[in-house]
């Protein structure tokens, strides 16, 4: 357990930020809350400098695709506080026309690569990358292949019939 609860880590971040964040919860004991992509970098250099908290580790910027909801793209950060040993995860919702959220990369130089799988990816635009383009695709890519635009199977395939499976 750490030397700082996720109840004091929200109840600083509620007396500071009050209504800028939300829905928060703890799944499997990791706080969890969201915010709107206008305070995420504000948010993201509180936990980093205050002295108290001291989230100084990124662990990981990922994306989501969530095509039922309003908001449909989503940017997961998780951070990491070696002198507390406590963890959180911050969820930004997006458009899917054109994500674009603030590059962290002025807060952790590890940033870069993360932002880019997720650009890569998810088609997130992080304004102020110093190098934006993609990292494991090719770059002529038109699409962005962990969104769930497409189905997962070619529903003409004969291979795939149930019969050829006894069912």
């Amino acid at each position: 357990m750490g030397k700082i609860s996720n109840q004091a880590v929200l109840e600083k971040l509620s007396a500071r930020f009050g209504t800028k964040i939300s829905l928060s919860s703890e799944p499997l004991g990791l706080l969890t809350f969201e915010t709107g992509r206008e305070n995420i970098l504000e948010i993201l250099t509180f936990l980093k400098e205050d002295q108290e908290l001291s989230f100084n580790y990124l662990t990981d910027i990922t994306g989501i695709h969530y095509p039922e909801r309003q908001l449909p793209i989503g940017v997961i950060y998780h951070l990491h506080s070696f002198r507390n040993n406590v963890r959180v995860r911050i969820k930004v919702f997006l458009e899917d026309i054109n994500p674009s959220i603030p590059s962290a990369t002025v807060l952790w130089n590890g940033a870069n690569w993360m932002e880019r799988e997720t650009y890569d990816f998810y088609g997130v635009n992080f304004e102020g990358h110093p190098d934006l383009r993609r990292i494991l695709n090719v770059d002529d890519m038109t699409v962005f292949p962990m969104r769930k635009e497409f189905p997962l199977e070619d529903p003409n395939r004969a291979d795939k019939k149930d019969f050829f499976f006894g069912r």
